[in-house]
Order: structure tokens, then C-alpha cells, then sequence
């Protein structure tokens, strides 16, 4: 059972960033904006909120300080976001190559500041957020072991934006509004919504979101970071995808691909895996060649939002 509990464990650890990042993306897409910068609002929401622990990890630890972070990361997300909804909800332009330049443009800018403010661009931290046992819960067999020991705040945030992020889609009126306009913009505005507002929220929820979710996938799995996300952004898309752009499909995907990464990145930990002899490199592999072939049979029944990736021009009928 240990076993179970550890791959379990590590699950939750790769999953929680995947679910966080990929619900940002939907939001973004049901909008009408495709989001191609996800990997670059995370490395800019990590980039922040680990400066940030860094700087005060002396003054403060725990929890706190975490949660600190985690609005940092949020802030910084939003506001790198707003670089890629002005482009192409105000310039009309290519939200592929908007978003491609940002992804460019955040690691570049990482190691700049980073290098000027430390001399080197990997930015140290020490981990004092992980929980151990949460008082009582952690005590319930089976359970406890699963979800309430070794394990980060974060899991639960993951599992809060995912019950939000359900609820504001499909029953409130931003929800409706939202999915209108990346459905059929021409006919929301018709109704007096401002198309542009929907988008810029939908794109700014998607940048707190993707920032968010780098500080969570830097958190469990380093002590340092050097101005990457290891691709993250690019497999949140990939999740996003074989999600259908809803919430509990998200999550399953989410689930499956952060399985996939338990196995590159955890397989020594795991007997029956490591005794196999086969070579690191074909486990590194695992997720990327799961996300090709998971991608090659589904791609022709996706479903994206009709006007996603479309700029909407006003005076367009």
C-alpha cells in the first residue's frame, strides 16, 4: 500500500498545476482567445512568487508565506496576461504568434532580471510548505494516507478552482456570457454584451490561473527555479484539449497526464518500474509520447469553441 500511496501522492503533485493551468486556458478559450502563452504566464507567475520567497523565506515560512506567493504568482500572471488580450482583442492579432512571442519573451526575461539581481539566473528557495499530516483527517484510514498526508495546500486550492471554475461557467450569468462569446460573439453583442470586456476577463482569469499554477508545479517538485515550467504550459494545452474545454473532462485529462509524469519523473520510487531495467530516458519520454498519441485519437472529435481564435472586429456583421 505504500506503494499506491506514494504514486498517489506524486499524482497530485504533477496533476494540481496541469488542472490549474488548463482551467485558466478554458476560460481564455471559451472567450474566444486562444491562449497559446500559457507557458509563459507560468514561468512569469513562478519567476515572481519565487523571487518573492526568496527575498522573505528569512523573515517568514510556512503557509503564510505560501499563500502570499500564491496571490503574487496570481498578480503577476494577470498582468503578463494583459500583454497577450491587448494584442488580440485590441491589435486583431494572431493569438498564435501573440502567444508564441510571449512564451519567448518570459524565460528570457526571468534569466535577465534574475542574473541582475542574484548574479545567476536559478533563483533558491527552501521548502518549509509541505504538510505532513493535517491534524485528524490524516488519521482516516486510507483516505488520510491518500489525500491528507505529505501533501501541499495546494492540492486543495487545485480542488477549490475546480469546483469554482464549474460553478461560474455553467451557473452564473458571467459564465453564460462568456461561453456566448466564444461561441457566437456577433449575436452576444447583438444582446448588449461587450464582447471585448468578456474576452479581456476571460484572458486575465487565464493569466491569474497559468500563474498560479507555476508557482504549484515549482513548489512539490524543486528547491530552485531556473526560469522554466519543463513544458507544462504546452501539456496544460494538451490537457485543455483532450478535456473538451469542460471542467470534469479537464480533471480526468488532468489525472491521466499527471500519471503519465509520475512514471518519468517518479519511476525509481515505484519497485515494479524500476526493476525493469528499462532505460531513464524511455520514461522521460512517457508524457510527451501520451500526449501524441492521446492527441491523434481525439483530435478529430474535439469540439473548440466555434469563434475561438477569431478576432472580433465590431463593425463586422
Amino acid at each position: 500500500m505504500q506503494t499506491v500511496y506514494f504514486i498517489f501522492q506524486q499524482t497530485m503533485f504533477f496533476m494540481i498545476p496541469l488542472l490549474i493551468v488548463a482551467l485558466g486556458g478554458m476560460f481564455s478559450e471559451r472567450s474566444g482567445v486562444v491562449n497559446i502563452a500559457l507557458e509563459g504566464i507560468m514561468t512569469i507567475g513562478a519567476f515572481a512568487s519565487i523571487l518573492f520567497i526568496n527575498t522573505f523565506q528569512d523573515v517568514m515560512s510556512g503557509q503564510g508565506l505560501l499563500i502570499i506567493a500564491i496571490l503574487i504568482a496570481g498578480i503577476a500572471g494577470m498582468l503578463f496576461s494583459l500583454l497577450h488580450a491587448y494584442a488580440s482583442i485590441n491589435m486583431k492579432a494572431d493569438q498564435v504568434i501573440s502567444g508564441t512571442a510571449l512564451n519567448m519573451f518570459a524565460p528570457a526575461f526571468a534569466i535577465f532580471i534574475a542574473r541582475m539581481l542574484n548574479g545567476v539566473q536559478q533563483i533558491g528557495f527552501t521548502n518549509t510548505f509541505l504538510i505532513r499530516k493535517v491534524p485528524l483527517l490524516g488519521d482516516i484510514p486510507v483516505i488520510g494516507n491518500l489525500l491528507f498526508q505529505n501533501t501541499y495546500i495546494t492540492t486543495y486550492l487545485g480542488i477549490l478552482i475546480l469546483v469554482v471554475s464549474s460553478i461560474v461557467l455553467y451557473k452564473t450569468r458571467f459564465g453564460l456570457r462568456l461561453r456566448s462569446c466564444g461561441e457566437h460573439p456577433q449575436a452576444a453583442d447583438s444582446l448588449g454584451i461587450n464582447v471585448y470586456r468578456v474576452r479581456y476577463s476571460g484572458v486575465m482569469i487565464s493569466g491569474i490561473l497559468g500563474g498560479i499554477g507555476g508557482l504549484v508545479f515549482v513548489v512539490p517538485t524543486s528547491t530552485n527555479f531556473n526560469a522554466t515550467v519543463a513544458g507544462y504550459g504546452f501539456l496544460a494545452l494538451a490537457v485543455l484539449i483532450f478535456g473538451q474545454w469542460k471542467p470534469t473532462r479537464i480533471l480526468y485529462a488532468a489525472l491521466f497526464f499527471g500519471f503519465m509524469k509520475t512514471i518519468a519523473a517518479s519511476y525509481s520510487g515505484i519497485p515494479l518500474l524500476n526493476d525493469l531495467g528499462i532505460p531513464n530516458t524511455l520514461y522521460k519520454m512517457t508524457p510527451y509520447i501520451a500526449t501524441l498519441v492521446v492527441l491523434a485519437f481525439t483530435s478529430k472529435k474535439s469540439q473548440a469553441p466555434k469563434a475561438s481564435g477569431i478576432p472580433y472586429d465590431k463593425g463586422m456583421r
